[in-house]
């Protein structure tokens, strides 16, 4: 059986639609989570100081993005996403800076970076909306198109393992699907093994901060080292 492409998945028909929540997504993740989505995002912000080119994919409305843009003076950013609602308002919290800042509308999954020397590469909740299969597929590609020595950061839900998995961090992560299937038309029910897929792809897993319990986790990755 041959290896699927990404020419295999049918975009069209899975991409969720983001637009509508572009305006309230801040106060829906502070509703739901207070600050600690944005503590998980920023878990490893004072590493990324020398990074000079960054490939930011998914970031919704762009917090983290301004963020980085402001803490880090050199860093010059592509920022990719499947929703022009969230993009607009990922540049307009990036106006200062704006000047360092690239967007493209496209789908992640299709997406072919056009250089091949980013040093940081950032993902946060966003690999949790793809298959295990789309995100080592995802992971492969990037892998080709970075510098050797990149910073690949990692925010994601987790279930852990224990009662508190079972019992609260699982049944959330259903709800959360339920209710991002109903608003935005998502078709990923269940958490992708990312962990398994980025080691497949040749990532190695460098630093990792878990919060919440477990349910949150922020991660350092890196691509492993030439034999």
């Amino acid at each position: 059986m041959r290896s699927a492409t990404i020419a295999d998945i049918p975009l069209e028909e899975t991409a969720p639609d983001f637009d509508r929540l572009a305006h309230v997504y801040r106060w829906m993740e502070w509703l739901s989570f207070g600050p600690f989505l944005s503590r998980c995002r920023c878990a490893f912000l004072t590493s990324l100081k020398n990074c000079r080119s960054a490939l930011v994919l998914g970031d919704g409305d762009g917090r983290f993005t301004a963020r980085l843009l402001e803490e880090n003076q050199q860093v010059t950013i592509l920022a990719v996403d499947a929703s022009g609602a969230m993009l607009a308002e990922l540049r307009r919290r990036s106006d200062f800076n704006g000047r360092r800042l690239k967007t493209q509308l496209t789908d992640a999954r299709a997406f072919e970076p056009e250089q091949c020397d980013y040093d940081l590469l950032v993902t946060h909740f966003f690999l949790d909306c793809l298959t295990t299969e789309e995100v080592e597929l995802l992971a492969g590609r990037l892998r080709t198109h970075a510098d050797q020595e990149v910073l690949w950061v990692v925010s994601e839900f987790s279930v852990p393992a224990g009662w508190y998995g079972r019992a609260i961090a699982q049944p959330l992560i259903n709800v959360l699907y339920w209710a991002f299937g109903w608003l935005t038309g998502l078709q990923v029910r269940r958490l992708p093994h990312h962990r398994l897929a980025l080691a497949q792809a040749g990532w190695s897993l460098e630093r990792e901060r878990p919060s919440l319990g477990g349910l949150l986790v922020s991660e350092l990755w890196r691509i492993n080292p030439p034999a």
